[in-house]
């Protein structure tokens, strides 16, 4: 594959029109999705049942010729129904290693907050490592790697709120809305119409490669500063001019929240067709990375405040760098 951003962006192009002939709108959800991959970083998705999350992700498998797996989470799951466990043949009197359904490429967790500790646990290493420890025995998860969890939002009856330290693990937390009327009566004219199967058009070794150019997207100190600055306004909002937010923040963001940003932005040019990221395309991608890593306290809550709207007037009081010329954050590159 070409290493010039025209055929990446191309590349790009074509994964996302494969997936966009199966899947009617979400392109918001499906650029993010490709954020995470490209960025390798993991997704959290929040949305009602039905609103095509698993057909994105499987189809998004097929067009790069990767994995697909999808584990149901339930109360009674245990850890090795993920990662797999030992089995003793009795034929051979010896034990052997089955693996589970994390070794895959693309892993899609539905509903992850109605599994119990242990479970979540054990999802958090193969997240965090890209690998498990099955009887002393480390096996490394195929590579790219991306999990996308779901929640659904409506049901909390039997669920398990997951904590701060695993949510923090997600770069992103997205938030899938319902398609407009003109979108769902074309997703209804699909399904009663032939059967639309996307053909593969990338492979697992292009998409590993896009992740390493992924890593050669310049970056100006001057965004990266930018990052740090929105960042640390949600731990301590009074040294940016926003102490009226100091009573409704708990906690505010890790610096994993940093990275996330960084690294997003970088992704989302090289997937709009750049080598250098642009203020834009980190402003794009800061509710996505904020919204889960904020803890609210008891009277943000009770004001009906929430993490979108505490973001908002922090992205407004903290204005983004000027934009580089091109020809100058090029010439950076070069």
């Amino acid at each position: 594959m070409s290493n010039t951003p025209t055929d990446q962006a191309q590349l790009m192009e074509r994964i996302l029109y494969e997936v966009k002939r199966v899947v009617v709108g979400q392109d918001r959800f499906l650029e993010r999705v490709m954020v995470a991959m490209l960025a390798q970083g993991h997704l959290l998705v929040e949305g009602v049942p039905g609103l095509a999350k698993t057909l994105t992700v499987k189809t998004l498998a097929q067009a790069v010729q990767g994995g697909f797996k999808r584990i149901q989470f339930t109360p009674d799951l245990v850890p090795a129904d993920l990662i797999g466990t030992r089995i003793y043949n009795q034929k051979t009197s010896e034990f052997s290693t089955t693996l589970g359904p994390v070794f895959t490429h693309l892993l899609l967790a539905d509903e992850i907050n109605r599994a119990p500790a242990k479970v979540q646990s054990a999802l958090l290493e193969v997240m965090q490592e890209r690998q498990v420890t099955i009887a002393g025995e480390t096996h490394r998860v195929p590579e790219p790697f991306l999990v996308m969890a779901t929640q659904n939002p409506i049901e909390t009856e039997g669920t398990y709120p997951l904590p701060e330290a695993q949510v923090d693990r997600f770069m992103m937390k997205v938030l899938v809305d319902y398609p407009s009327d003109e979108e769902e009566a074309v997703i209804v004219e699909r399904v009663i119409g032939p059967r639309i199967d996307a053909s593969a058009v990338a492979t697992t070794e292009q998409l590993a490669a896009l992740q390493q150019q992924c890593r050669q997207v310049y970056v100006d100190p001057s965004l990266v500063q930018y990052a740090v600055k929105l960042v640390s306004a949600t731990r301590r909002p009074q040294d940016h001019g926003l102490g009226e937010l100091q009573r409704f923040i708990t906690f505010g963001a890790s610096p994993r929240a940093t990275i996330s940003l960084t690294e997003g932005a970088r992704a989302l040019a090289l997937l709009r067709g750049r080598t250098y990221a642009l203020p834009e395309d980190m402003a794009d991608l800061v509710p996505d990375v904020l919204r889960h890593r904020l803890v609210l306290s008891y009277e943000g809550l009770a004001e009906g405040l929430s993490s979108d709207a505490l973001i908002d007037r922090i992205m407004s009081r903290i204005p983004a760098p000027p934009k580089p010329l091109a020809h100058e954050a090029m010439a950076k590159v070069a």
